[in-house]
């Protein structure tokens, strides 16, 4: 009687576990970084193309914004929502933070350049309303990082990196320094590229591949 007992539960189980695997692979093509982190690269791509000079012009910005506002701006907001409807707290907050600020900072270029807050046809004027933009979203993505240690190393790579490049592009709006703003361009790159890495994993995941290595949390649960 036992045995027939435990062979009826086995066979109970393996309907339980195929809806359990489906559903794993169900939530894993249902990643909202398959739209948030290509976005987020493209966008970093273009401004660090800005950063550098890439153009050689000062009309530079034109060939950025639009991208910044549509791809990146919009479409992070479309991850975060994906990401909220997913009951994703934490991945929700990281694509609204991100989204925040690649809809401001087209938005304080072009409130500059057409004067819609106001005057500010001084150059030191234009600093301050710049280093104001930067050295705020420096404190927040800084408060980003060390609220995220618990994620897995390649994460804290990444905010790091943008840590460092909105520290350097405020050092060289101070001190006008294109040396500096070229460096942070660089940077940009580099966060550019681990988004790529991010990317290829949640494709991967997303299509029945194995999980690139994420490395281990700073700070462990």
């Amino acid at each position: 009687m036992t045995t027939v007992d435990e062979s009826a539960g086995a066979h109970a189980a393996e309907p339980r576990a195929a809806d359990a695997a489906a559903a794993e692979a169900a939530a894993a093509a249902a990643n909202p970084a398959l739209v948030g982190v290509p976005m987020f690269v493209i966008g970093s791509v273009a401004l660090g193309l800005y950063l550098i000079g890439f153009t050689g012009s000062d009309n530079a910005a034109i060939g950025m914004l639009p991208i910044l506002i549509l791809c990146n701006g919009l479409g992070l907001i479309i991850a975060c929502i994906w990401a909220i409807r997913n009951h994703s707290g934490p991945v929700a907050a990281i694509f609204g933070i991100f989204a925040g600020f690649w809809l401001s900072f087209p938005l304080l270029v072009l409130g500059i350049a057409h004067g819609w807050f106001g005057p500010a046809t001084e150059t030191a004027a234009q600093t301050g309303a710049k280093e104001t933009f930067l050295l705020s979203w420096l404190v927040g993505i800084v408060m980003l990082t060390l609220a995220t240690l618990r994620l897995p190393s390649i994460f804290t790579l990444l905010f790091l990196l943008v840590d460092v490049a909105l520290l350097l592009v405020l050092l060289g709006t101070a001190a006008g320094s294109t040396g500096l703003l070229a460096i942070g361009g660089i940077v940009v790159f580099a966060f550019a590229l681990v988004g790529v890495y991010l990317f290829f994993d949640a494709m991967s995941v997303a299509n029945g591949g194995t999980s690139l290595p994420m490395g281990r949390p700073l700070i462990k649960s």
